[in-house]
């Protein structure tokens, strides 16, 4: 029950003799009263059920006691006792019993209500708090052991109420930090110092006054956990709404370091360890959104807790334990003047010598982190171009997933297994009817491989037609039909069973924007080639494309293209197979496979990359026909394709990708991309043409509109520049001058606004010539 001021007037006469007015404070717990007595002088009276554990308060009291003799009284509360002398009164009312306390009152200003904070504020926060600590030595109470929801200790039990948020980035966020404690922080808490902390130094248990600490309020959320993990909570509600969050903790670190030294070990932690805060506060806020809580103290800093989660994933963890350290006068843990020349020797001497490294000055990336990637100097990058790892670098239900499922069973396909069964069902639900049959492979270039075999054994057939340009893989029959590859430096010669299509290229080919039936030119070209065929005896086993076209110049198909293309192919008796390895799974946007949006169903589909987000999965999906026809006898057996962890990553991914809209964000922010990339180009000639759907973009640079010479210096020098301004991207197409832009669909519509900011800063930079 709640007690009235008149109620709480009365208790405080009769049991302290206080003679007070009484108003009601706001409270996360237990009822707070402020008692004010005729000359001024003020109290808080304080009010808990049975429910409260006795011995808990008890435990209030005595380290209240304990602190005032530790030469920091007059920052901390008074216990004021009753008419009893008792310092906690326990009174019946209206037949329950009740625990009243009252404290003396303590002057200052909210930190949340005090704006102007200095550098020396900061510092004096961790001195106090390192004073604090240092005087509780000795301190001990059993009554703080306890398990409690906010120690930062049990942040793994937060996963419980990962669902109750609603808003699918916040969430994804939360579950990635939850998954770095589980991994960065938890191994090492039973080695840490353990201590009886206040554990909640936010800014409205703080007081402030002429920029120094004042004192510290509410001991109602003590635990006996590690030492850190106060700094920790301290760093989190004070890193609120500044300017340079990792500077301000910077400040309280070195502040707590010189009164109560801390261990290197502990700054290493604390970045994990605030984030950790602020997921229990973002699960909690979420947990009790879906009881409809009214108390408005269930989401006082929820707001704030989700924006400081959002700047806290764009700082490297690297550069936050560096500073960290730098704050106590540790060893730094980035070498600046270090460099890669060992590493790179070592490389040369036991990597193959044709596996190229991205970037004049290479990067060592050690860290991913949904769409950023942290290197060892303590930079952060937005990743603009690894389609790979399609729904986020460790993404938390993809890593929980196979986690689980590699300390359960992993082993080939000999034995019966239901996870094998679950995801090709799974993956057959999202294409035609038709596509029944499911074959599991390592590799989108293995796939190739295996859809070409089969469709030759299905024909009888050997010629195969590509796209000129075209890019399927690294294995040998996956490299002979790919004319990048052959045509190219180190290339072979063109098998004479393998025919290059012209490129249906509406930026340079021969039919353009411009023409309105360009598909239907373009796909003159396999008809020619199935023609000449015919002429010379030979039928076609397959007809090959990727479904927006990757190596050949992020190019999207002209409309009507593969419709008639693929109407000649099957007339002829061929196989049409798309090759989505680099465009399927709903990166285009408007569909989720780039083969819907030519509304064509093939009969050979092909898919990789994005399948495992990065677990190296790929699979060839044929009609029943098709498979009937290839179980000649002779058995099809891959060691590991399909293997049960396999299997779950790629349910996992789907499940992802549903669960959180990623098809229809994608196509949202692609929209929001190529708008911002096509007002770009109306002000800098040097872009010729921009094109795409969804989160597959390219844009082509020039140095010429008219002459369309490939602007290959320029383009190369734009992608070191935007490197240095924290967003990776590279290069493709036939004369390696498109921009490349393929990033994980988590990339979203902020990570395009200042991507699309910081190209126009170097094209500024570098003076291209303006429209």
């Amino acid at each position: 029950m709640h007690f009235s001021e008149t109620v709480i007037r009365q208790l405080a006469n009769d049991q302290y003799r206080l003679d007070v007015k009484v108003s009601r404070l706001k409270g996360y717990d237990e009822e707070n009263f402020l008692l004010e007595d005729s000359v001024g002088k003020k109290y808080i009276l304080k009010v808990a059920t049975e429910n409260h554990h006795y011995g808990f308060i008890a435990a209030q009291v005595a380290i209240l006691q304990h602190l005032s003799g530790t030469g920091m009284k007059d920052m901390f509360q008074q216990i004021v006792p009753d008419i009893q002398g008792d310092p906690i009164s326990v009174v019946k009312y209206s037949g329950a019993v009740y625990y009243i306390r009252v404290l003396t009152y303590l002057d200052g200003t909210f930190w949340a209500d005090n704006k102007d904070r200095s550098d020396a504020l900061y510092t004096d926060l961790g001195t106090f708090l390192g004073k604090m600590d240092k005087g509780l030595q000795h301190f001990s109470h059993a009554a703080i052991h306890r398990h409690y929801t906010w120690d930062v200790a049990n942040a793994i039990d937060a996963y419980t109420n990962v669902k109750y948020i609603k808003d699918h980035e916040l969430r994804r966020m939360v579950g990635y930090f939850l998954l770095q404690f589980e991994t960065e922080v938890a191994p090492f808490l039973s080695s840490l110092r353990q201590a009886y902390i206040h554990n909640d130094a936010n800014d409205l248990n703080i007081l402030v006054g002429n920029d120094r600490i004042k004192g510290l309020i509410d001991f109602g959320d003590m635990v006996y956990s590690a030492l850190v993990n106060n700094l920790a909570i301290a760093c989190t509600y004070a890193m609120f709404d500044t300017a340079d969050p990792l500077h301000v903790a910077g400040k309280i670190v070195g502040g707590y370091h010189r009164e109560y030294p801390l261990t290197m070990q502990e700054t290493d932690l604390l970045y994990y360890l605030v984030a950790a805060r602020l997921c229990i506060s973002l699960t909690q806020s979420a947990y009790n959104a879906s009881l409809s809580s009214q108390n408005e103290h269930h989401f006082v800093s929820e707001k704030q807790a989700r924006d400081l989660l959002y700047r806290l994933i764009k700082i490297n963890p690297v550069k936050a334990q560096d500073g960290f350290r730098l704050s106590c006068g540790f060893p730094p843990l980035i070498d600046k003047t270090a460099g890669y020349g060992s590493l790179l020797k070592e490389r040369k001497k036991h990597i193959g010598r044709n596996l190229s490294i991205s970037y004049r000055q290479p990067l060592k990336i050690v860290k991913g982190a949904l769409q950023y990637l942290y290197d060892d100097r303590g930079n952060t990058f937005v990743d603009c171009v690894n389609n790979v790892s399609h729904v986020g670098h460790c993404h938390p239900t993809v890593v929980k997933a196979m986690q689980k499922q590699i300390a359960i069973l992993n082993t080939n396909t000999r034995y019966l297994n239901d996870n094998i069964t679950a995801y090709a069902k799974a993956l057959i639900q999202t294409l035609p009817p038709k596509l029944s049959v499911c074959y599991f492979t390592n590799s989108g270039s293995e796939a190739n491989d295996l859809a070409i075999r089969m469709s030759r054994h299905f024909t009888k057939q050997q010629d195969v037609i590509v796209l000129d340009h075209a890019y399927h893989g690294t294995t040998t029959v996956a490299m002979e039909m790919s004319p990048y590859k052959f045509d190219g430096k180190g290339g072979f010669a063109q098998k004479p069973y393998i025919h290059k299509a012209v490129s249906p290229d509406l930026y340079r080919g021969e039919f353009r924007y411009q023409h309105e039936d360009a598909g239907s030119k373009y796909a003159g070209s396999v008809k020619n080639i199935i023609e000449q065929l015919s002429a010379a005896d030979k039928g076609v086993a397959a007809f090959i494309c990727e479904t927006l076209l990757g190596v050949g110049g992020q190019i999207p198909l002209p409309a009507n293209y593969l419709k008639e293309v693929y109407s000649y192919v099957q007339a002829a008796g061929g196989i049409c197979i798309a090759d989505e390895v680099q465009v399927g799974f709903g990166r285009v946007g408007e569909r989720f496979w780039g083969f819907e949006l030519q509304d064509v169903e093939p009969d050979i589909v092909v898919l990789g990359k994005p399948i495992g987000n990065g677990h190296p999965l790929a699979a060839v999906i044929v009609t029943e026909e098709i498979a009937e026809r290839f179980n000649n006898g002779m058995e099809y057996f891959n060691t590991y394709g399909g293997n049960p962890v396999s299997m779950t990553t790629g349910l996992s991914v789907l499940n992802v990708i549903k669960d959180e809209s990623l098809q229809q964000h994608a196509k949202e922010t692609g929209e929001h991309l190529l708008h911002l990339l096509r007002l770009l180009m109306d002000k800098y000639s040097i872009i010729g043409d921009v094109r795409g759907h969804g989160l597959f973009i390219g844009a082509e640079l020039v140095r010429s509109r008219e002459t369309k010479e490939p602007a290959v210096q320029e383009i190369n020098e734009i992608v070191e520049r935007m490197k240095e301004k924290g967003f990776l991207l590279s290069t493709d197409g036939p004369l390696y001058n498109v921009l490349k832009i393929k990033p994980p669909l988590v990339f979203n519509r902020i990570d395009a606004t200042e991507m699309v900011a910081k190209l126009e800063e170097v094209l500024e930079e570098m003076n291209m010539d303006k429209v």
